[in-house]
């Protein structure tokens, strides 16, 4: 069986407020094939947000020139519990709440050349819309802390959505792992600063980029076949580097030994005809949970 991706793109996002390398900075790894046909590994450690998003959206378009089918997986959230546009007051009459939630993301959030970021101003402003109280968001250092957001996580009866989103429920169930919830800002392993910052680079990108989709959004929550892709050059998903081992060789940090493992691992399951599977629902997910995945939540590409 044919493979349905021909480079695997994996990008581990930072949302520092300046410029940063090393660890728990952006790492970009890049599985593709080289003058020789061979697939090779390649890293890019950008220092901020911007460089990143042109580095990926080089290598994508190098990719494409050349026919190549090209998978980007994201270690932030796409989508978020189903309910938050409407708590929000976006409209959703004329676009999917994903979408609404996309742009309305997308037209808050001002990257520039420092990394500087007022994602704790964007967090406590969207707070005030769904609650004019400290939830859902949650998590910021002392001096970003007011009223509507705070250092510790608030009661989650009082909020209008959800904790988690279905597939951080599913994968703390399945998995043996515990992703943290896309309202948490600040501290150890969270990822709602990335999200709220990653997701409008990702649009960027999907404007710059034709002829690309993001899964399950634009796609279908389905397994994935080459049919499906033949206008189609680039799928856009939500990863989780953490479900695959990464053990970091000499001279890597951790973050670049994830995303190198996970092309890899990517990589090993199209080689096998298995990866196509991924994109559709897990045996035992309800049918019922799928409008919410597909309309607004999105689904981790799991291993």
């Amino acid at each position: 069986m044919a493979r349905l991706f021909d480079a695997y793109i994996i990008v581990d996002w930072s949302a520092a407020g300046k410029p940063a390398q090393g660890a728990n900075s952006v790492w970009i790894g890049a599985l593709a094939r080289d003058a020789r046909l061979k697939f090779h590994f390649q890293s890019a450690n950008p220092s901020t947000r911007l460089q990143a998003r042109e580095i990926v959206a080089g290598l994508a378009e190098r990719f494409t020139a050349r026919g190549d089918k090209v998978l980007i997986g994201f270690d932030f959230g796409l989508g978020y519990p189903a309910g938050t546009a409407e708590a929000i007051g976006l409209d959703t009459a004329a676009k999917p709440a994903w979408q609404a939630m996309h742009d309305h993301l997308s037209s808050k959030v001002r990257e520039r050349p420092d990394n500087s970021n007022t994602r704790f101003a964007i967090a406590a402003g969207l707070n005030y819309a769904m609650t004019k109280g400290p939830l859902p968001f949650w998590g910021a250092p002392a001096r970003d802390q007011i009223t509507t957001l705070t250092g510790q996580k608030g009661d989650f009866s009082d909020s209008p959505v959800e904790e988690f989103r279905l597939c951080e429920q599913w994968v703390r169930k399945t998995h043996k792992s515990k992703p943290k919830s896309m309202w948490q800002l600040y501290g150890a392993g969270s990822v709602g600063s990335q999200s709220l910052l990653g997701i409008p680079s990702m649009q960027a990108l999907r404007q710059r980029l034709p002829n690309s989709k993001i899964w399950p959004f634009e796609t279908g929550f389905e397994p994935l076949e080459a049919d499906a892709l033949e206008e189609t050059n680039i799928v856009f998903a939500e990863v989780y580097p953490s479900l695959v081992s990464a053990r970091p060789e000499t001279g890597e940090v951790a973050d670049q030994a994830q995303v190198r493992a996970l092309a890899r691992h990517y990589y090993g399951l199209d080689e096998a005809g298995k990866l196509g599977a991924l994109f559709g629902p897990p045996e035992g997910l309800e049918s019922t949970d799928i409008p919410k995945i597909v309309g607004e939540e999105g689904w981790i590409l799991l291993k």
